[in-house]
């Protein structure tokens, strides 16, 4: 009995050692993928652009929205026609993309050219968790100026919109690219 014993701890030690050390697990973020949307055109009054056909265009009292139901943001865009007051919208924009400061880790500027439709502007990139993770400017310097900010519908988190932010990103750029004035 005494050598039963002992041949059964032996074996129940040499099972139980071979197994591996249970370690929790780190905590992790789910891994979001968005398909690539195909490119549709939006004719407004007085520009042209391309936009991601995952968006909705919605017309609202002062501009558009380009809403991304399954991303739960929006790209608010705004029109005004320039009357002898450039460097007012200039300034006001500018001023609104650095508001974003106080939560940001940074705000890196873009400028955008496209001397072949007349488009010039400034793109700024907010990183952290500010409000807002993208804004821009558009203007030809004599008629027309819009002005773009993203904003998700939830508390700013920057790890956790950090996709949907960099995607969306990459659409206003596409939709900058494209612009044209009426």
């Amino acid at each position: 009995m005494h050598r039963s014993l002992l041949l059964f701890l032996s074996v129940l030690c040499l099972v139980t050692a071979c197994e591996e050390a249970v370690v929790p697990k780190p905590k992790a973020m789910l891994r979001l993928d968005y398909s690539g949307g195909e490119s549709e055109e939006y004719q407004a009054d007085s520009f042209i652009f391309s936009h991601n056909s995952l968006a909705e265009v919605v017309r609202s009292k002062g501009g558009y929205q380009l809403q991304y139901p399954s991303m739960k943001g929006t790209l608010f865009l705004n029109y005004k026609a320039i009357d002898g007051d450039l460097e007012t919208l200039l300034s006001d924009a500018q001023k609104f993309a650095y508001e974003h400061v106080v939560k940001a880790d940074a705000i890196y500027e873009q400028p955008f050219i496209n001397t072949d439709n007349k488009v010039y502007g400034m793109f700024y990139e907010v990183k952290g968790d500010a409000a807002s993770q993208a804004q821009f400017y558009l203007t030809d310097s004599t008629q027309h100026f819009l002005t773009g900010s993203l904003y998700f519908y939830s508390k700013p988190n920057y790890d956790s919109i950090y996709p949907a932010a960099a995607y969306l990103q990459r659409d206003i750029r596409k939709l900058m690219e494209s612009l044209r004035w009426r």
